[in-house]
């Protein structure tokens, strides 16, 4: 090859999804969901990838969604409903669930109303805010199972509740959409989070990072300088490939370089040392330190260890700050349009339906009576009161009211 040499770096890694960069599209029908539309996708894709992430959003979405319901046991048919809201037999809390889930990982959700003229019935379902877009109109919203491809003649338009119209089956159908307010976005909702993807980011390539480096059986990195003779570009090349499929590992941090013969000079291998692991697992740390603060949420509810152990008076407190702070908030949004849904198409009065909430852990223990619970506490307590003798495991226990 004379005295020119061939160099090339190994690389062979995953789609990073936090590198996508969209190109914008346009269309008369709908209104976009990102500059491509395919926003609900990327972020889809974005919670698979941070551990810590994740594990906020399926936390919250539990929380929100909690425990089930108390009702007035007076009222059969709410008692049904609740146990009982659509035709795959889910359960008001488990449709709760899929929403709360779908707010807090895209900022919008949305629930799907049906019903006939003459309100014999009513059926709820979680619609996935990946296939809805809303309508150009503002007034309708679109559901497509594949956006790359859409097809007008393949959408259901739904209109946007508290609007019905009929279906070709014969049901009234509408539908509720939920979205996280943000200033200059009228279509969509943001998600909380928004703030911290580069630092979801950063999460999830230091742990790219420490797997790279465990498929590589912690190997350096470095220059591999083959001396070989090659006749052509195409040889150069031909060795290249061959050494990194050999040498270069998963996802590689080797760069080949190919020169000519020398007599002075034989193949050899140059390390590129670094002494930066701490600072790696600094950024590590910090990285998911920012992405609790950007969901507003706690990090003894996140499942994140704390050098002094477990500590269930700290995560008691918390719960009851997020309790206070988000949650019940978060609850009374996706609970009051269904009552109001509930109430209009079905005529019963919902005004006793609530969510149980419970803590994740207790710091007394059930055999203690509320009495006691309440002097523990430095409350007033009064041991002859009959609604204090009751037991905590008692008034605790998760029981909605079965309706016979």
């Amino acid at each position: 090859m004379s005295n020119k040499s061939k160099v090339c770096g190994a690389v062979a890694s995953a789609p990073d999804p936090y590198s996508y960069r969209s190109a914008k599209v346009e269309n008369d029908q709908f209104w976009r969901w990102g500059s491509d539309n395919r926003l609900p996708l990327l972020l889809s894709a974005v919670s698979r990838c941070s551990t810590t992430h994740r594990r906020i959003i399926n936390d919250k979405a539990d929380y929100i969604s909690g425990k089930g319901f108390t009702y007035d046991s007076s009222i059969p048919l709410l008692g049904r409903f609740v146990e009982s809201v659509n035709g795959f037999n889910e359960s008001l809390r488990q449709l709760i669930n899929k929403v709360a889930f779908d707010k807090a990982l895209f900022g919008n959700a949305f629930v799907e109303i049906v019903t006939n003229a003459d309100h014999s019935f009513l059926s709820l379902y979680h619609q996935d805010a990946v296939r809805c877009r809303v309508a150009k109109d503002s007034q309708h919203i679109l559901m497509h199972h594949n956006w790359e491809q859409f097809k007008s003649s393949e959408a259901i338009s739904l209109p946007l509740y508290p609007h019905f119209e009929q279906q070709s089956d014969g049901t009234l159908r509408s539908i509720i959409h939920y979205k996280d307010y943000e200033p200059g976005f009228n279509h969509y909702g943001v998600p909380p989070y928004i703030a911290g993807l580069s630092v979801s980011a950063i999460a999830y390539k230091t742990d790219r990072w420490n797997i790279s480096r465990l498929d590589n059986s912690f190997q350096p990195s470095g220059v591999m300088i083959l001396d070989d003779a090659a006749e052509s570009e195409a040889d150069a090349e031909r060795i290249i490939r061959a050494a990194e499929e050999r040498f270069a590992g998963n996802p590689g941090q080797v760069m080949f370089i190919v020169k000519g013969s020398s007599e002075n000079e034989n193949s050899r291998f140059v390390p590129i040392t670094s002494s930066a692991d701490g600072d790696w697992k600094a950024l590590h740390e910090q990285a998911t330190n920012d992405i609790v603060v950007a969901h507003s949420w706690f990090r003894s509810l996140s499942g994140l260890n704390y050098t002094s152990g477990f500590n269930a008076e700290r995560i008691l407190h918390e719960y009851e700050i997020a309790l206070n702070t988000v949650i019940l908030s978060e609850q009374a949004e996706l609970l009051e349009p269904l009552i109001e849904v509930i109430g209009s198409t079905l005529g019963i009065d919902c005004s006793s339906l609530e969510f149980i909430n419970r803590p994740p852990t207790r710091s007394k223990p059930i055999y203690m009576k509320v009495w006691e619970a309440r002097k523990a506490d430095g409350l007033d307590y009064d041991p002859d009161d009959e609604k204090q003798q009751f037991y905590l495991s008692e008034i605790t226990k998760y029981n909605v009211t079965k309706i016979d």
